[in-house]
């Protein structure tokens, strides 16, 4: 080869092996941000019958989902001892949702309150005669809280039940960091009294829609939001009460309860999916353990928790534990983490 095409051959070699040191970087690829589990924060209020409390433990075993049950206390006091329990403003032994039928009752009662925490679950307080307390104090809210402490962790002793449970006090003491409004009615002096009552959240909140719940005065405010139901989608509390109201105007129609049933696991459903594509806000959903219009809205619970709850990106977890995640820095934990 001729002197100058082995120069030119010398020249383009040496270019082509170090080209590299002359290209552009390579870019570097964008990953994916894993969008955070969602979170579904499914309660009950008042917790009376004992067949719903063993219902709602088989659903959660089977699920994996972790509830907050909203106590009454009066629940924790048979006909022979309500007079242990005076409301501010009220005489000794009056509520508005009664008392526990028996002793055997509450022995019964006080059994599913303790497996349910050993269970990991949440036991929060409804206050104890189901009053509407806005006209209440600050002294009148502490007052309540006070019964609700006493009655619970003295319950055992209260009743004559033995034997109590080793670390049962621990439990009542300790366990209990959450509150909710009986008629989720509310005014300031609640929120005045919950810190120095030592609890962590309160969930009486309604919210337009799925939101995040805020930290003020160190409390943190949970609120039940309005999803779209029914054929006009209009907005109803995500609550069965609310929804047996919307319904059947709090009256039972056992002809339609299936009909029930399908409404409401919709409106269930498409405010989960709504999230679910969408910002992933936790969802709050709440119950009672009374049945109404023949057990439509636990049907419909039922259906609901035992498609959603397993899904790998989605917890059902109870306040407490949102609210201890919360603490420790870590509200939502992320997909696949």
């Amino acid at each position: 080869m001729p002197r100058p095409f082995r120069v030119l051959a010398f020249s383009l070699a040496s270019l082509a092996s170090t080209s590299t040191v002359f290209a552009d970087p390579p870019r570097p690829t964008t990953a994916s941000t894993a969008k955070p589990k969602q979170i579904v924060l499914i309660s009950f209020d008042s917790a009376r019958e004992i067949s719903q409390w063993e219902r709602s433990r088989a659903l959660a075993k089977r699920t994996g989902a972790h509830f907050t049950y909203f106590l009454s206390c009066v629940f924790l006091l048979s006909p022979e001892t309500r007079t242990q329990y005076t409301a501010p403003g009220k005489g000794a032994g009056k509520s508005n949702i009664g008392f526990a039928a028996s002793k055997q009752e509450v022995a019964d009662r006080l059994e599913q309150i303790r497996l349910a925490a050993t269970e990991g679950h949440d036991i929060a307080s409804h206050a104890c005669g189901h009053f509407d307390g806005k006209g209440w104090s600050k002294a009148d809210w502490l007052a309540e809280f006070g019964a609700f402490r006493r009655i619970l962790e003295n319950a055992y002793a209260i009743n004559g039940i033995s034997p109590e449970p080793s670390g049962w006090h621990d439990v009542a003491r300790h366990a209990v960091t959450g509150f909710r409004a009986p008629y989720l009615s509310t005014n300031a002096a609640l929120y005045q009294a919950l810190p120095e009552a030592g609890f962590q959240y309160d969930a009486s909140g309604v919210s337009k829609g799925p939101a995040l719940p805020a930290v003020k005065n160190g409390t943190t405010r949970f609120s039940l939001p309005l999803i779209p139901e029914g054929p006009k989608a209009k907005p109803v509390v995500a609550m069965d009460y609310n929804l047996y109201v919307r319904h059947s105007n709090g009256y039972e129609k056992p002809a339609m309860a299936g009909e029930f049933a399908d409404r409401a696991y919709q409106a269930f459903r498409a405010a989960f999916d709504a999230e679910y594509s969408g910002k992933r806000i936790p969802l709050e959903l709440g119950f009672h353990f009374t049945q109404m219009n023949q057990g439509a809205y636990w049907n419909a619970l039922e259906r609901f928790a035992d498609e959603v709850c397993v899904k790998a990106d989605v917890e059902c977890i109870s306040f407490h534990d949102y609210v201890a995640r919360q603490h420790a820095g870590q509200a939502q934990v992320t997909a696949g983490g």
